[in-house]
Order: structure tokens, then C-alpha cells, then sequence
């Protein structure tokens, strides 16, 4: 459909908006719209106040950078996680996809991404010296390395690794049940949670 053949300039104008979440194209985006016409107003206002609301209101973990509806999370605030075991994930949808298999107990550490000098992401752009400040403080013996098993990702446990070296932490890799390539996200639990349970010493 092109933009002459709406026959709205706000049903336009809403299409314009889906069509950039991500993974949406210009037809499903009118599919998405035209179903939210056909709902109640009510309905439909309830579920554009949510969306406001999640964008002002979640904040991210000053502990982990997990988001968060409190200033400390849920995962860092729970005195029954291990808190000398810390596991460094790319993004949020690691952490669920890591909490799903229900075979990690520690703390987490969400870098917000990973070097990739390709796309002007440099070690300042991610939160690396936070984790190596949580380190430093004591009582961590354990980094687990879980990004997912591609060269950026192995360029960012390298350069973490050798960050935290002078800490003389223990660091480990998650076993490779993922394929190389692969993004952790979408690794089913299973083989996700037996990558986590065998994970193996960082050979830096």
C-alpha cells in the first residue's frame, strides 16, 4: 500500500509509528492499527497509557543494570541468590532467558551490548566498569562470561577477562551447547541451562 491509498492521514500517520518497532513491516503495521480501531476506546487509551507508562516509569537496577520498577531489582534484592557468583549477559532478554531454565542462583550484570567496532560500539559504551567495581568491592569469586558465542561477543569476554585479571577472579564461559553464532536469546532452555550448569574455565 502506498501512501497515496490510505484513505486517513492519521491512519497513515499511526502505521508510520509501528512500522518502526522492530521486525514490523508497512502491512503488518496496518494490520496492527486497524485492530486497535476495532477495539473499545477505553481499550485502546488503557493500552497506549501502558506504553507511556513503561517508558516513564521502569528504570534500570543502579546494581545490575537489570530493568526495574525499584532502584535495586528483584533478582539483586533476593537474599537467597549467591551473590559471589556474578553472570555477564549482553541484554534484559538474557536474564529471562537465563532465569527460565531455573539453573542459575547468583546476580547478573547486563552489559547493554558488546564491543563491535563495526558498528562504533568501543568497551566505554557498555558497562564494563561497573562490573569491574562490583569485583573490586569483594566477595564476587566468580564471573561467569554469557554472551552469545559470536566474534563480538568473544571480543567483549577478552576484554572483560583481562579487565578483571588483576582481581584475581575466578571466570568462566558457558559450555558451548550454544552454536557459534547463535544469540543466546533464542537458545531453547535445555541446552541453555546446560550451558550455564557446565560452564568452563575462560581460557583468555
Amino acid at each position: 500500500m502506498t501512501n497515496q491509498e490510505f484513505p486517513s492521514k492519521l491512519l497513515e500517520q499511526a502505521v508510520d509509528e509501528f512500522q518502526q518497532l522492530p521486525g514490523i513491516g508497512r502491512k503488518t503495521a496496518l494490520r496492527l492499527v486497524l485492530h486497535l480501531l476495532k477495539r473499545d476506546t477505553c481499550e485502546v487509551e488503557h493500552f497506549a497509557q501502558t506504553i507511556a507508562h513503561v517508558r516513564r516509569d521502569i528504570r534500570h537496577c543502579r546494581v545490575c543494570h537489570n530493568i526495574s520498577d525499584t532502584e535495586v531489582c528483584p533478582i539483586c534484592a533476593d537474599r537467597h541468590r549467591d551473590t559471589s557468583v556474578i553472570c555477564v549477559v549482553e541484554n534484559i532478554q538474557d536474564v529471562m532467558a537465563i532465569e527460565n531454565t531455573q539453573q542459575y542462583h547468583g546476580l547478573y550484570h547486563v552489559l547493554g551490548g558488546v564491543i563491535s567496532p563495526m558498528e562504533g560500539v568501543g568497551p566505554g559504551d557498555i558497562a564494563i566498569e561497573s562490573l569491574v567495581d562490583r569485583v573490586a568491592a569483594g566477595g564476587v569469586n566468580e564471573v561467569i562470561f554469557a554472551l552469545s558465542p559470536t566474534m563480538e561477543g568473544d571480543t567483549t569476554n577478552f576484554y572483560i577477562n583481562r579487565k578483571l585479571s588483576p582481581l584475581h577472579v575466578r571466570t568462566t564461559v558457558i559450555a558451548r551447547g550454544i552454536a557459534v553464532g547463535d544469540e543466546l536469546e533464542y537458545a531453547d532452555e535445555i541446552t541453555l541451562g546446560r550451558s550455564i550448569v557446565n560452564r568452563t574455565a575462560f581460557e583468555g
